[in-house]
């Protein structure tokens, strides 16, 4: 029963005031930092503004409540736009309800049932596929906003909406343009140079006061939606229509599948940055929980949030205290200050989310897949096409459908079946280590057998007691008889671990794949080329005697 206590529980037991000074401190920055956000998303999504709000409030104090993380936010993200965009024109906020409520139970079955880990079984491609597309949807998605465009209504698939917008580009507004061009600016800026101040909330504000002011006839919320409600969010029980179970259901199961992996994309994340560990089967059931309750308060999916989670996180936070304060915070907003909202410009929003897009497109990672095997481009290249051009559920389904059928031929290829000789006897003896001394400043790992997605996990026992390891660290991969991106991904994590430890990583013996693969992801930046080093270092530590 230990092992499935939220951390808020295991916090708590020696929580102090110092502890909830600092919590209080991350708590309403990343409040303040969620609320333009939480509108955004839930207006991309196809619903009211303040469903974004709601479910950043009681999604969000649950998450962080019941979670297995200390500093996860969770709330609305982009992760969820097209898809519940689809589903709302399809089937209506009652639909999205059903949808939303059988996600949280298939999201909380996987964590009391032990499979919260098996999401790591998605594959590196796969994961920068589905990123990259989603980011480019909800940059999409934002386009008419940005320039003010006047569109009836906008095509729910991508290559429709862009043709759309080509055929409205001459309504463009340069009012609503200047503002929302000023808006990034601002976000840079603030970014870049006051980093203390959350930048979004001060584009928000700018461009709110903007418009509250000097009346600049843009479109607001107010003109759209009348404005936020004032109060508490509404306690209702949506109509639920058990017939469309069987139609809702692939919907509801993407829905689960992409809440679970960023929720622990962004719990590994936080793991990252403030040097906790977070219980994954915990995380998904609280996911769960949260995505059950907030249909019932009007509220849309929600999961972890990385960029929200890396702001709490920045700000000082210690605990799930300070996630349940965003929520407070949020909630604060909402009873004393929604009648100002109606002045919040649409364009400002959009430029908003098009900052968040681009950051969260996960761009970097393109330069490193194309250097990888064919395979593992192919990979990502089409979970990136389904997902621009196709549907999220086919991207999904079809992504894991090539990871399995990708893992099953390399783990296949790793079989060989070679004549013993005195060649191959006497190479062996070199990688013999019995009655060969290890000196007391090195460690010695050993790995055997494919390292693929799935098993990278593996090599967090190194990771994790890098504190007590002695300053060299040596992995032997003669055995290690394949590997991919995703066990790529662990290695530079290693090194990277190992670097901020001030320890030496080597690795030797890899066998032709790793090896190839390795130089052509150009892996030996990450630890240098040769051995000159731990050399130099064994000669030190021996007295400047020669060492193994």
């Amino acid at each position: 029963m230990a092992s499935m206590l939220p951390k808020s529980v295991i916090y708590l037991r020696k929580y102090t005031w110092q502890d909830f000074s600092v919590d209080l401190f991350a708590g309403v920055t990343v409040g303040l930092v969620a609320l333009p956000l939480a509108m955004a998303f839930a207006i991309s999504s196809g619903v009211p503004p303040q469903a974004g709000i709601y479910t950043a409030i009681v999604a969000g104090f649950l998450i962080s409540a019941l979670g297995g993380s200390a500093t996860q936010i969770g709330g609305p993200t982009g992760a969820f736009v097209v898809i519940v965009y689809g589903i709302v024109a399809k089937y209506g906020m009652d639909g999205l309800c059903l949808c939303t409520v059988m996600a949280g139970l298939i999201l909380f079955l996987l964590g009391i049932t032990g499979l919260g880990s098996t999401v790591k079984y998605m594959p590196r491609p796969v994961i920068v596929g589905f990123t990259n597309g989603i980011a480019v949807l909800i940059a999409s998605t934002q386009i008419k906003e940005f320039f003010g465009l006047t569109i009836d209504k906008v095509p729910g698939e991508f290559v429709g909406r862009m043709e759309a917008i080509a055929t409205h580009i001459d309504s463009i507004s340069w009012r609503a343009t200047m503002l929302a061009s000023a808006a990034i600016v601002v976000i840079i800026l603030f970014r870049k140079y006051v980093k203390r101040i959350p930048a979004y909330i001060v584009a928000m504000v700018f461009g709110t006061f903007l418009v509250g002011v000097t009346q600049f006839s843009v479109e607001t919320i107010g003109t759209r939606f009348g404005g936020l409600p004032t109060g508490l969010p509404p306690f209702a029980v949506p109509h639920i229509d058990l017939s469309m179970i069987g139609v809702l259901f692939p919907s509801a199961l993407t829905i689960a599948l992409l809440g679970a992996i960023e929720s622990l994309l962004s719990a590994v994340v936080a793991d990252r940055m403030s040097g906790d560990k977070h219980n994954p089967n915990v995380e998904l059931m609280a996911q769960g929980v949260a995505n059950l309750v907030s249909p019932f308060f009007g509220g849309i999916p929600a999961t972890g949030a990385i960029a929200r989670t890396a702001t709490n996180i920045r700000s000082g936070a210690k605990t799930p205290v300070a996630g349940m304060i965003h929520a407070i915070t949020l909630l604060c907003v909402l009873v004393f200050a929604a009648p100002l909202a109606k002045f919040i410009p649409l364009s400002v929003l959009a430029a908003i989310l098009l900052v968040v897009s681009f950051n969260m497109g996960e761009w970097h990672e393109i330069p490193k897949l194309i250097k990888l095997s064919w395979s593992d481009i192919s990979v990502w290249a089409i979970t990136f096409a389904l997902t621009v051009f196709a549907d999220l559920t086919v991207a999904v389904e079809t992504g894991i459908v090539l990871a399995a059928l990708l893992f099953i031929r390399k783990v296949s290829g790793t079989t060989t079946v070679t004549r013993v000789t005195e060649q191959y006897v006497e190479e062996g003896w070199l990688h013999i280590l019995q009655g060969k001394p290890i000196p007391d400043y090195v460690a010695v790992f050993r790995i055997h057998g494919p390292f693929l997605f799935g098993g990278n996990e593996k090599i967090a026992q190194v990771m994790e007691c890098m504190d007590v390891l002695p300053p060299i660290i040596l992995l032997l991969l003669r055995n290690m008889t394949a590997i991919d991106a995703t066990g790529l991904q662990a290695f530079e994590d290693l090194a990277e671990k190992c670097r901020a430890g001030k320890r030496t990583l080597i690795l030797c013996g890899a066998p032709p794949q790793p090896a190839k693969l390795m130089h052509q992801a150009e892996f030996e930046k990450h630890v240098g080329r040769t051995g000159n080093r731990i050399k130099r270092l064994g000669r030190r530590k021996s007295g400047g005697k020669q060492s193994a």
